[in-house]
């Protein structure tokens, strides 16, 4: 026990000392262009002059991506109880699935940006607004993902069931559903970069007419001024906000999940 902590430990370390030398190569090149080609700061500033324009807007900064985040939470979290549900539905219902499936693609294959304006038109300049877009953006990873692990159960496990006289329900509540938590933490993973992905997208619509404040708020505004540093921060704002929320996710998943998890990896 002992000696796996301890490997576990030096993997983290050396992932950190990798991590820490790919941003300072990055940093460094990004130094090296700006200085080399003589770029304006409105072009491509340096990276400290991004980090001077971090701390000078920290307030407008620290607040926008706290709405983006809670933005992006609540839309993931009405994309899991949709799309946990849907997917019982068609793991119960082939004809259902059959003939529902295809729609759910079709929200993931229409761009976003296509349909919050519509989205406006109906819900207003609203928080609900961005909520429903980002609902809309993580909901396909969550069915899809979910949907196959409801499905995915050993053909042995559901005779031994249905030997015991067990029923659809009882099958679905003591051997699907806790069959498919390994797979909807796949799919929240995935939607949990998308998440941000989808808010920041609603707010350069919402933004435009209400007083909501959002990382894509401050984007389009900082954008129509040209301060490109802050813009830049802005940026790493929400790939920061991205990272977190992809990182508490897998924290869920490995410590307070990790009875079901575990077995479902053991045993695929």
């Amino acid at each position: 026990m002992a000696a796996t902590n301890s490997l576990r430990l030096r993997e983290i370390l050396v992932s950190i000392v990798l991590v820490a030398t790919v941003a300072g190569v990055v940093l460094g090149i990004w130094e090296l262009i700006v200085w080399k080609f003589e770029l304006p700061k409105a072009l491509l500033p340096t990276p400290k002059q991004c980090w001077d324009a971090a701390v000078l807007e920290k307030l407008p900064l620290f607040r926008a991506t706290l709405s983006t985040g809670f933005a992006a939470i609540a839309g993931l979290l009405v994309s899991v109880v949709i799309g946990y549900s849907m997917a019982v539905i068609f793991s119960q219902s082939r004809g259902l699935r059959l003939a529902l499936f295809p729609y759910v693609i079709l929200l993931q294959t229409v761009p976003i940006v296509a349909i919050a304006p519509l989205l406006i038109i109906w819900s207003g300049y609203t928080f609900r607004t961005v909520v429903i877009v980002t609902a809309i953006v993580c909901l396909f990873p969550i069915v899809n993902s979910v949907t196959g692990g409801l499905l995915s159960t050993k053909q042995d496990t559901n005779d031994l069931f249905r030997l015991y006289g067990a029923g659809r329900w009882k099958r679905l509540l003591h051997l699907q559903i806790p069959s498919s938590v390994n797979h909807l933490m796949l799919g929240i993973k995935t939607s949990s970069g998308l998440a941000v992905i989808g808010a920041i997208v609603a707010e350069f619509f919402v933004g435009n007419g209400t007083t909501y404040d959002g990382l894509g708020t401050l984007m389009t505004g900082w954008t129509a001024l040209v301060k490109t540093d802050a813009l830049v921060s802005a940026v790493f704002a929400s790939a920061l906000l991205g990272v977190l929320m992809f990182g508490s996710v897998h924290l869920i998943s490995t410590v307070c999940l990790r009875r079901w998890t575990q077995v479902a990896t053991g045993s695929g």
